[in-house]
């Protein structure tokens, strides 16, 4: 029997400048938005856009390439893992967070 993997590939446009922070020791993450398109007819024959945004983390080596060569509204196609999160608001409230950890980072169009 396959095991089952966590596996997301995603192309789409970069929606914001990626934010990096620095840690003590100098390890580096990205954290970027990207959007995805998506096209489809709906039950009148009309063709419907959609629009989906992606939460996307990276580490390392990768949040460096980021760093330098990715800005708002790049193509780009990525490789990684869903993950799933939560942490307490300023309110006490607990947020959850789902996001893609980039394992492979591909520069698309110009």
């Amino acid at each position: 029997m396959n095991a089952m993997k966590n596996r997301v590939q995603l192309i789409g446009n970069v929606g914001n400048d990626p934010e990096i922070k620095t840690f003590d020791g100098g390890k580096k993450v990205a954290n970027l938005t990207i959007a995805t398109h998506d096209s489809f007819k709906n039950e009148k024959g009309e063709k419907v856009e959609q629009t989906e945004w992606h939460k996307v983390v990276a580490w390392g080596k990768t949040a460096e390439i980021i760093e330098k060569y990715v800005t708002k509204g790049k193509e780009v196609a990525i490789e990684g893992k869903l993950t799933h999160r939560s942490y307490d608001d300023k309110n006490g409230e607990k947020r959850y967070i789902t996001e893609v950890v980039v394992s492979e980072l591909l520069m698309l169009g110009k």
